[in-house]
């Protein structure tokens, strides 16, 4: 019963929050800044999400064939390639490395 008690209350908790941006501004305009900041976040987390993703085991950080397969997919993704052709290759790299170890 406790479980489904946090659970519920940590539900709330997020509507909460997700409510407070739109009750707080009002439909008023954002500072200039603090657009910039909000038109940052998207990249910011998501590679976040990549770095924790590919370098993390758990608990303690590892290099391991993903990371090389990342790399040359984000390698491609500098020099303008499709990203079809970056996912692709980063798999095939990513299973190169893996069969060679």
């Amino acid at each position: 019963m406790t479980v489904w008690l946090l659970i519920g209350g940590m539900a709330v908790l997020t509507a909460v929050i997700k409510a407070a941006g739109p009750v707080l501004l009002g439909g008023r305009e954002l500072p200039a800044r603090a657009m910039g900041v909000v038109a940052l976040m998207p990249p910011v987390l998501l590679t976040a999400l990549v770095v924790t993703s590919t370098l993390s085991d758990g608990r303690r950080i590892t290099v391991d064939a993903s990371v090389v397969g990342v790399a040359a997919g984000a390698l491609l993704l500098w020099r303008r390639c499709p990203l079809v052709l970056a996912v692709l290759v980063a798999a095939g790299v990513t299973a190169l490395v893996r069969a060679l170890a």
